[in-house]
């Protein structure tokens, strides 16, 4: 049935909105890898102090990451950003992370904390970010991915805004899209509807015209004439 017909150019032209849309925000899909460069414990929280500590790095909502060389306090540990435990995460579209440094308890209580904090792509405007808390340890970070993420959001320090104007526009467009399908729906089916009226109507006119036909033949005028 030719009904759909008429829509498809206009679907096609959506779908290239859609795709025009989401190539001109290409920060959409940023991500930035972060490492490890070194850190230091200034102490232990384990009661006894011939335990050696299990120290991990955990982002809320995600797995954590043993760092295994890391047994004494005050003991600076470097690494070159290629041991099989890195990278600690990915930072994403200048989203901040809830993240920290840990210390298993080998006794039945949570786990300790180091230091715990909001990570974010914007702490590392060079590519390093330190980090340092008093009397407990010290981190030093590397992410040169993060510097384009940073200088972003310096550029538009309002992103939360900007991506809810994003949402809204994403909104309208598919709302408008929607309603574009549903209206040449409708029109389509209007036009269907009075095609298919037209047709109804002149056959019943034409059933009226042999109706009279045969009327004429039973009453025998046909011949009278």
């Amino acid at each position: 049935m030719p009904i759909g017909n008429p829509m498809h150019p206009r679907v096609s032209w959506i779908l290239l909105v859609f795709w025009l849309s989401f190539s001109c925000f290409p920060g959409l899909i940023s991500s930035a890898v972060v490492t490890l460069k070194s850190i230091e414990i200034y102490k232990t929280h384990e009661m006894l102090k011939s335990v050696k500590p299990v120290v991990y790095f955990r982002c809320k909502g995600e797995n954590k990451t043993d760092l295994p060389d890391v047994k004494k306090p005050n003991e600076v540990y470097n690494f070159k950003g290629e041991e099989s435990w890195q990278p600690l995460t990915n930072l994403t579209n200048n989203k901040c992370k809830r993240c920290g440094f840990y210390e298993e308890d080998s006794f039945i209580k949570s786990d300790d904390i180091f230091d715990e904090w909001e990570f974010c792509p914007s702490d590392f405007p060079h590519g390093i970010y330190t980090r340092i808390k008093e009397k407990e340890m010290n981190a030093t970070f590397a992410c040169p991915q993060c510097i384009p993420l940073a200088t972003a959001s310096e550029t538009a320090p309002d992103s939360r805004n900007e991506g809810k104007g994003m949402h809204v526009f994403l909104v309208i467009l598919i709302v408008m899209a929607v309603s574009t399908v549903i209206i040449f729906g409708m029109v389509a089916a209007y036009k269907y509807w009075q095609k298919r009226k037209r047709q109804q109507d002149q056959a019943r006119f034409l059933k009226l015209f042999e109706d009279g036909d045969d009327i004429e033949d039973e009453l025998g005028l046909d011949n009278v004439m």
